[in-house]
């Protein structure tokens, strides 16, 4: 193979659609699912839907006017992931049911050797990861067995009717505030077991009328509309990257949110996180709070002990009788790339490559790992506007360094080790004054070390103008 895409979600997509346009057909996407979407496939449970606004979390190419709701639904947004698929002509080039289990470089031949989990031998000029950060479930470490239904939102059981059942659910994340509403009114009993209260504000979703749909679909007017709400995310991201300071109206706007949403000020105040607003994402919903102020839901802030058979011990020594637990834990986010098996130049593991960290150039490139190509790589995540810009972003600087190439007739392309570095220790400095790492949380942004190796400290365009066109001084040919 020419190219090898790891992934089906929106990363292996976009760039599956642009090599197709570019007139490159010598190209598979393996996939370990039996169908394309990555997160919005795996992801089912109740409520599961976009927290971007629908305009924005589709591609700049293929604009939608048809979206039901300013934030789509989880089977919306797979539908236009297939849709776009049987579009732009890259169905034939999935290979679902294979999970790439590691890569070795080959230095002789300048060559990745892709192992998979089928046996079959696979080699490849160059290895697209799109994998992605959130398809890794991520389980408490607690001491105990369950003995009832148990799972994580990101493998949800549909087989388990939770109509009058006991239901636990650890974890108040992103995915938690969306199925904890949807739970809390089938449910008989409802624990919700919080460690950390995330920030919430409003939830500005509404349904897209058939006259707004029309309206939509006159030239120009998808293209205005996603525009507008670009420039409206990205304004918020003022005080994420140059003051802390004026993340002020968004925590007003939170603690408002709050005070109108919940009326008893012991458990608003147990719902207050104590942390600088943003250190953590910054949550949108409309009915969760008033979940929590149902008769049959009781938010227990102690820390879990022990999990047993039946039931959940906390730190106080109270025992919860459950039936179901349900995981909102969120997912391994710096582990999904270090934890790959991965040799690059000369033998060397990524494991070893990133002992101090993952990293790499632009989020896109590692040094020793020539074609080798990371979508939504280290510290290219966000946390204010839409990550399918960053993907757009990143697979149009793959294309460039294709036709480098190309034109030169060299087989790989290494970045530079002294290029790699510099570019992280400028990042670093960047990310140690700013609210993720200096905003009193502990959050998946950071790793062991207390790095941020998640999120880009800026704006989306300034990481556009950054990835616009490829450095070739950044590069080592290798012929």
């Amino acid at each position: 193979m020419g190219i090898a895409i790891i992934g089906a979600g929106f990363a292996g997509l976009c760039m599956a659609i642009k090599l197709k346009e570019a007139g490159y057909h010598d190209f598979v996407i393996l996939e370990k699912a039996a169908d394309l979407g990555g997160t919005w496939r795996d992801n089912t449970y109740p409520g599961c839907a976009c927290d971007v606004p629908s305009p924005m979390y589709s591609f700049s190419f293929e604009l939608n006017p048809g979206w039901s709701r300013m934030f789509s639904p989880q089977e919306e947004i797979w539908a236009y992931m297939r849709a776009c698929a049987d579009k732009y002509g890259v169905t034939p080039h999935f290979r679902f049911g294979v999970e790439v289990t590691g890569l070795e470089y080959d230095d002789d031949r300048n060559l990745w050797r892709v192992s998979t989990s089928t046996g079959e031998p696979i080699t490849a000029n160059a290895v697209v990861s799109g994998i992605g950060a959130l398809h890794v479930p991520s389980f408490p470490n607690i001491p105990g067995k369950f003995g009832g239904p148990a799972f994580h939102s990101a493998q949800w059981d549909h087989s388990v009717d939770l109509t009058g059942k006991r239901v636990a659910v650890i974890g108040t994340g992103a995915s938690a505030i969306q199925f904890v509403p949807q739970v809390a009114e089938q449910a008989a009993e409802l624990r919700l077991f919080q460690r950390t209260p995330p920030w919430i504000q409003p939830k500005p979703d509404f349904a897209v009328s058939d006259r707004a749909k029309k309206v939509l679909r006159l030239p120009g007017a998808a293209r205005m509309a996603r525009n507008s709400i670009y420039w409206l995310l990205e304004s918020r991201a003022l005080g994420f990257t140059i003051d802390p300071r004026l993340m002020k109206v968004h925590r007003r706007m939170a603690e408002r949110h709050l005070a109108r949403q919940v009326a008893d000020p012991g458990l608003r105040a147990r719902l207050t996180p104590d942390y600088t607003i943003g250190c953590k994402r910054i949550l949108l919903s409309d009915d969760y709070y008033p979940a929590l102020t149902r008769d049959n839901v009781e938010l227990v802030t102690d820390a879990i002990t022990e999990i047993r058979d039946r039931s959940i011990i906390d730190a106080t020594g109270r025992e919860h009788e459950v039936d179901v637990i349900v995981y909102g834990t969120g997912f391994k986010v710096t582990d999904a790339l270090s934890e790959q098996r991965i040799i690059g130049r000369s033998g060397r593991k990524i494991q070893d490559a990133w002992q101090d960290g993952v990293e790499a150039y632009l989020g896109i490139t590692a040094s020793g790992f020539p074609n080798l190509f990371f979508l939504l790589g280290p510290n290219t995540g966000l946390g204010h506007n839409s990550v399918v810009f960053m993907i757009e972003s990143q697979v149009r600087y793959v294309m460039d360094c294709l036709r480098l190439l190309s034109r030169t007739g060299a087989k790989a392309l290494d970045v530079r080790p002294e290029v790699q570095r510099a570019y992280n220790d400028r990042l670093q400095r960047r990310l140690d004054r700013l609210v993720w790492t200096d905003g009193g949380c502990t959050s998946w942004y950071l790793d062991e070390h207390g790095r941020n190796r998640a999120i880009w400290p800026g704006f989306t365009f300034e990481y556009w103008t950054r990835t616009r066109r490829m450095r070739p001084s950044a590069y080592e040919l290798l012929r």
